[in-house]
C-alpha cells in the first residue's frame, strides 16, 4: 500500500543581489520530480553531492516549503495543510540528519534532547526519564546516558540518540539523511542493522539519503537517482544494480572501489572510462539533458536541447535519457 506520493515537486532558492536584494535568479534545488513509496519498505535516493537529495528530504518533512508540486501523505496532501492540521500530520513523519554533532544541542542532557519532541507537540501524562530510557534501550543504549551530554558520548553513539529522538512519537515515515556519513567503518554497520531491525520491529517506512552505494544495497527496496535537481533513473535495488540504463547510473556503479577480480568484472562492465567535469550549478543548468556536458553518449541536436523525460523503459524502470527514448522532433 502506498504512504507517500510526490507529484511535480519544485524547491527554489531565490539569489538576491544588489542593495535591495532583488531577485536575480534562482537556483533549482528540486526541480519537477514525483514518485511513490510504499508503507514499510525503504525508497533510497542516491547521487553526487549538490544534487538536491537532503534538500529534497527537506521539503518532505516539512522543513522547507515547496515553490511547487504536491506532497501525498496516507492521501492525503500535507502541502495544503495549514496550522494545527499540517502540526499533526508532521508528528507522523521524522527525520534523522547527517551529523549528530549538528544535530544534538550540546548545551542538553540526551533525556531533554530524545524526548524533546514530546514537548514541541505537547504530548501530556507521560513520565520524561521512562520514557527516554525506554527509547535509548530500544536503540542499545542504557539508563546511564540519560544525564550525559552529547560530546561525552562517541559518533555512534549519539547517532543512536538521534535515531530515539526520531521515534518517540511513533512516526509512520522516517527520512534518513546520510545516517552513516559521519562515522567509522567500523560503526556504520551496526548502526546500519539497527534501522533495519527497527523497522521491521515497528513496521516503519524509510526515504534513504545517501550516495554510499553499497548502503543502498543493504537497505534499499527501490532506488531513485538524482542528478543536478532531477531524477534520471528510478528502479528495484536488483534490477538498478544488474541493468542500469543511465549513463549516470553507469558511472556511479563503475566509480565503485574494487578490490577482487569479480568486483573488477562487476564495474568494468558498465563504462570504461568515467565522465569528466563537473555537475553542474543548479542556478544555471544546462539546456536539455543535466547530464550531456559530462555524457560520453551525448547525441548532438537533441540531448543539448531537448530535456528528456522520465519514462518507463521496461516494467517498473523509468529512466530519462534519449538513448532509450523514441524523440521526433519537428
Amino acid at each position: 500500500m502506498e504512504i507517500l506520493r510526490v507529484v511535480n515537486l519544485k524547491k527554489y532558492f531565490p539569489i538576491l543581489a544588489g542593495v535591495f536584494n532583488r531577485v536575480v535568479g534562482w537556483v533549482r534545488a528540486v526541480d519537477n520530480i514525483s514518485f511513490s513509496v510504499d508503507e514499510r519498505t525503504t525508497f533510497a535516493i542516491a547521487g553526487e553531492s549538490g544534487c538536491g537529495k537532503t534538500t529534497l528530504a527537506k521539503t518532505i518533512v516539512g522543513i522547507y516549503e515547496p515553490t511547487g508540486g504536491s506532497i501525498y501523505f496516507r492521501g492525503i496532501d500535507i502541502t495544503r495543510l495549514k496550522g494545527k492540521k499540517a502540526f499533526e500530520y508532521r508528528r507522523r513523519i521524522s527525520i534523522v540528519f547527517q551529523d549528530p554533532i549538528s544535530s544534538l544541542n550540546p548545551r542538553k542532557r540526551i533525556i531533554d534532547i530524545v524526548t524533546a519532541p514530546l514537548i514541541i507537540h505537547k504530548v501530556k501524562n507521560v513520565d520524561k526519564a521512562e520514557m527516554a530510557t525506554k527509547m535509548l534501550e530500544l536503540v542499545g543504549l542504557d539508563e546511564t546516558f540519560l544525564y550525559r551530554y552529547p560530546h561525552e558520548l562517541s559518533g555512534g553513539q549519539r547517532q543512536r540518540v538521534a535515531i530515539a529522538r526520531a521515534l518517540i512519537l511513533n512516526p509512520e515515515l522516517v527520512v534518513l539523511d546520510e545516517p552513516t556519513s559521519a562515522l567509522d567503518v567500523s560503526v556504520q554497520a551496526k548502526i546500519l542493522q539497527l534501522l533495519k531491525e527497527l523497522q521491521e520491529k515497528f513496521k516503519l517506512t524509510y526515504i534513504l539519503i545517501t550516495h554510499d552505494l553499497s548502503v543502498i544495497k543493504y537497505m534499499a527496496d527501490k532506488v531513485a537517482v538524482m542528478y543536478a535537481g532531477k531524477f534520471v533513473e528510478l528502479a528495484s535495488k536488483d534490477e538498478l544494480f544488474n541493468n542500469p540504463l543511465h549513463p549516470y547510473t553507469k558511472a556511479l556503479l563503475a566509480s565503485i572501489p574494487v578490490i577482487t577480480s569479480e568486483e573488477k568484472k562487476y564495474v568494468s562492465k558498465f563504462m570504461t572510462k568515467l565522465p569528466g567535469g563537473e555537475p553542474p550549478r543548479l542556478s544555471n543548468p544546462p539546456p536539455g539533458c543535466r547530464f550531456h556536458p559530462r555524457c560520453p553518449y551525448a547525441i548532438n541536436g537533441i540531448c543539448n536541447k531537448v530535456e528528456p523525460k522520465l519514462q518507463e523503459i521496461s516494467k517498473n524502470h523509468f529512466v530519462a535519457c534519449h538513448l532509450y527514448q523514441k524523440l521526433i522532433i519537428d
